[in-house]
C-alpha cells in the first residue's frame, strides 16, 4: 500500500538501512527496492524471532522480488567492526554508498529510578553512538556520491519538560541521533550531502508495537506512512534539502498526498489516532497533560464491584496474569485483579500472590482507563501511566477491560 508514486529517482542507488530486517526499516527498504535500488539490510536478526516476523534473509528476498538488488548482513550497529564490514562488503558489491537510513533504535519508557544501566546504555549505544558510527563510517563512501543523503528516524528537538520527565534516558537517546542530524547537515553541507530527520505524526503499528500492545494497532497508521514520506524526502537534491526535521504528514502533503486515510491500520478509527511522543499538537499526550481535568470522586469502590460481578473462568484463561493497581490523589488506595486463578478475583488491597504487573496512576485517569476512554497503551506513552513487571501483560488489559464494557 503506497500513495507515493515511484518515479525511479533511486534506481541503482545504493542505500545502507539498518533495522532493516522488519518494520518502518523494511518498509522503506521495499519501497526504495520498487525502483530498483540496491539495499543493503544492516540489522542482528539472522535467525527467526519468536513473537516477530522477518530476518534480513527473508527481507532480502522481498526486495529482490520487487525488483531490487540486496544484501543481508548481520550488523549490531553497537559494534564498530560488524558495521564497518558490512560498509565494506557493500562498497565491494555495489561499487558505494549513496544514503544512509539510520533506523535501528531501542525504547525503554521508564523513569530514572526504574531505568538499570544496562537499558540506559542500550539505548545510548544503538540510538545515538549507532547512529553517530554508521554515519561517521559511511561518510567518506557518501562524499563520493552525487545524491548523497542521510535519514534518521529521529524526533524534532523539542525541549517541553515534559518528553524529559518520564522517560529521560529514552528522550536523551533519541534526541542524541536528531543532534546528529543538527550538526551533520551543518558539517557535510560543503560535501553536498543532506541530512534530515523523519518522524511520524501518529504511532505506527509495527509488528514489534502490536507485541507490546497485545496486537492492537488500531490506533496506529502503517509503516507506509513512513516509508513514503522517507522514499519522497530520498528523491530530493540534497545539496539544497537538508538539515529538517520533517514530520511525516506534512512531507506527503508536499508530495501531494491529501487523503491520509488509508494509512490507518483501522480507517474507522481514523479520527482517534494516537498522537507519537515529542510533538505538541492538539489531542498530544503534552496537550492534553497542559490541559486541569476536573475528576469526579468515589468511583472507585463501584468500579471494581461492577468488575468482580464480569470476572469468568474464560477471562482468566485469556488472560493469565494478576495485576495491582498503586492508585494516587483523590481515592488513594491499593487494589488488585486476578486473572490467573479459577474465575478471577478483584478487591481492595495486594493480592495473594505476587503481581505480574503492577501499575500506578492517578483515581481520575484510573476511573477514565476501565470506562474506556483511555487505553492503557495511551495513558503509558502519556506518562498517565507507570508499569512495573510485565508489560506486555499490562497491555493485556486493554482486552480484558473490552470484555469487561461489553457485559
Amino acid at each position: 500500500m503506497s500513495l507515493v508514486a515511484n518515479t525511479g529517482k533511486l534506481a541503482g542507488r545504493t542505500l545502507f538501512i539498518t533495522g532493516a530486517s522488519r518494520g518502518i526499516g523494511k518498509a522503506i527498504a521495499l519501497k526504495a527496492a520498487k525502483d530498483g535500488a540496491n539495499v543493503v539490510i544492516a540489522a542482528k536478526t539472522a535467525e527467526p524471532h519468536p513473537k516477530l516476523p522477518g530476518t534480513i534473509y527473508t527481507a532480502a528476498e522481498e526486495i529482490e522480488a520487487l525488483g531490487g538488488k540486496a544484501l543481508p548482513c548481520i550488523v549490531d550497529v553497537r559494534d564498530e567492526k560488524a558495521v564497518q564490514k558490512a560498509i565494506d562488503e557493500a562498497v565491494k558489491k555495489f561499487n558505494g554508498i549513496d544514503i544512509l537510513i539510520n533506523n535501528a533504535s531501542a525504547i525503554s519508557l521508564t523513569d530514572t529510578a526504574s531505568t538499570d544501566m544496562k537499558r540506559y546504555d542500550l539505548m545510548h549505544s544503538i540510538n545515538t553512538r549507532g547512529t553517530f558510527l554508521a554515519s561517521k563510517l559511511c561518510l567518506p563512501h557518501l562524499k563520493n556520491s552525487s545524491h548523497a543523503h542521510i535519514l534518521n528516524l529521529s524526533p524534532p528537538l523539542n525541549m517541553n519538560p515534559f518528553w524529559f520527565a518520564t522517560h529521560v534516558a529514552y528522550t536523551m537517546a533519541k534526541y542524541g541521533m536528531s543532534m546528529c542530524v543538527l550538526g551533520m547537515s551543518q558539517e557535510f553541507k560543503p560535501f553536498n550531502i543532506g541530512v534530515n530527520a523523519l518522524w511520524p505524526m501518529t504511532a505506527v503499528g509495527t509488528a514489534a508495537i502490536a507485541m507490546l500492545t497485545g496486537g492492537d494497532v488500531s490506533t496506529s497508521r502503517k509503516p507506509e506512512v513512513v516509508s513514503d514520506a522517507a522514499y519522497f524526502m530520498l528523491c530530493q537534491d540534497p545539496k539544497t534539502y537538508t538539515g529538517n526535521f520533517a514530520i511525516d504528514e506534512d512531507v506527503l502533503k508536499k508530495a501531494g498526498v491529501t487523503d491520509l486515510t488509508p494509512y490507518a491500520c483501522d480507517p474507522s478509527n481514523i479520527d482517534n489516532l494516537l498522537p507519537d511522543f515529542f510533538l505538541d499538537v492538539p489531542g498530544s499526550p503534552s496537550a492534553q497533560a497542559a490541559k486541569k481535568e476536573g475528576k469526579p470522586e468515589g468511583q472507585i469502590p463501584t468500579l471494581f464491584a461492577a468488575i468482580g460481578k464480569s470476572l469468568s473462568s474464560d477471562l482468566v484463561k485469556k488472560t493469565q496474569a494478576i495485576y495491582q493497581f498503586n492508585v494516587k490523589g483523590k481515592e488513594e488506595g491499593v487494589w488488585h485483579i486476578d486473572l490467573k486463578n479459577g474465575d478471577g478475583a478483584c478487591g481492595q488491597g495486594e493480592p495473594k500472590n505476587p503481581p505480574d504487573a503492577t501499575l500506578t496512576m492517578d483515581s481520575g485517569n484510573f476511573s477514565d482507563m476501565f470506562a474506556g476512554k483511555l487505553k492503557p497503551a495511551t495513558a503509558f506513552m502519556m506518562g498517565k501511566l507507570k508499569i512495573k513487571g510485565d508489560l506486555q501483560k499490562a497491555m493485556k488489559l486493554e482486552k480484558m477491560m473490552k470484555s469487561l464494557q461489553k457485559k
